[in-house]
């Protein structure tokens, strides 16, 4: 995005992602509204720069119900913290997918914040970065419906090593949300040593790009939820993983499962949640099939492996 080589980064990003929920809806719900951006009083802006070539600013749109953004050049990290008095002392980045187009803002972001801090777990949705996107809807639509023209074909590769090089300004936006957690430890009632990253599609992506480029972050935990699975080099470090992924999905499931694979391979702890039915971005689940059952299940995980001990957000950085 620095430069035109970035540009062609983002473009092969791109032609292996696409945002289709599963989620039912009339073809009214599919079309793209816009709307107001959402008051977001809590959100702290992070500071790590623009986008190169990107004049529109920031605006918002409704699909399938939910609220998404575009044209995202300030990145900024939104807290959803838990009651002190219940605060597990473990906390989680949470970035949202769409595409590197776009973020699902409400759907893979609030909502899962949300619950992850009902149960104790201080949550920070991260809104990254994206590619400029024409300013006019029916352009953006046109842009998107071009850039995602044969995705999810067996034959599309996307290893999330090999993306990493094009996903210089997200890696940097989840870097200074790390630092930026960490920083505010104590105030925020996080162990330090108990900061793990989820996301969702691209913010799967995301997720592990981060950790595959910025190891000296050392994420307590990483969760990919419905993203990518290609193969990929493990450190004898890396951290445990909790993966989820629909058998009808329609842009990961016919690409194999080599990320399990490469964790098994590395004798590094690994949880992988295949559901029959869930299709893509299905979000907390998708009514109707036990894909509804993933965010228990990463509930009772983090329990297995000692990060919901009551008390630990005495922790001091």
């Amino acid at each position: 995005m620095r430069a035109s080589s970035g540009n062609r980064c983002w473009h092969g990003i791109l032609a292996g992602l696409s945002l289709v929920l599963a989620v039912p809806a009339t073809a009214q719900d599919a079309r793209m509204v816009p709307t107001p951006a959402p008051a977001e009083p809590n959100a702290i802006r992070l500071d790590t720069g623009g986008v190169a070539g990107s004049s529109a600013p920031e605006s918002w749109f409704s699909q399938y119900g939910v609220a998404m953004a575009r044209n995202v050049s300030t990145a900024t990290l939104t807290p959803f913290l838990p009651d002190p008095a219940k605060a597990t002392g473990t906390a989680v980045i949470v970035a949202p997918g769409g595409g590197f187009l776009m973020l699902s803002m409400e759907n893979e972001g609030w909502r899962v914040a949300r619950a992850l801090a009902d149960r104790g777990i201080a949550a920070f949705v991260l809104k990254y970065r994206l590619k400029p996107t024409p300013p006019a809807m029916p352009q953006f639509e046109q842009a998107v419906a071009a850039m995602f023209a044969g995705a999810g074909r067996a034959t599309t590769r996307l290893r999330p090593d090999a993306a990493a090089t094009g996903l210089a300004e997200p890696i940097a936006d989840a870097q200074a949300a790390f630092a930026l957690v960490r920083a505010h430890a104590r105030e925020w009632h996080v162990d330090p040593a108990r900061v793990g990253m989820m996301g969702f599609s691209a913010g799967a992506m995301t997720t592990m790009a981060t950790a595959l480029k910025a190891p000296e972050l050392r994420p307590a935990f990483l969760a990919p939820i419905y993203g990518s699975m290609e193969p990929v080099v493990v450190r004898p470090d890396a951290p445990p993983l909790f993966a989820v992924l629909a058998a009808d999905d329609p842009l990961f499931a016919r690409k194999g499962l080599g990320l399990i694979d490469s964790w098994r391979q590395a004798n590094r702890p690994v949880e992988f949640h295949l559901y029959g039915q869930g299709g893509h971005g299905f979000g907390l689940g998708k009514r109707d099939t036990t894909s509804t059952g993933w965010f228990a299940a990463f509930i009772a995980w983090l329990d297995m492996n000692g990060l919901l001990k009551p008390g630990a957000g005495d922790a001091k950085p």
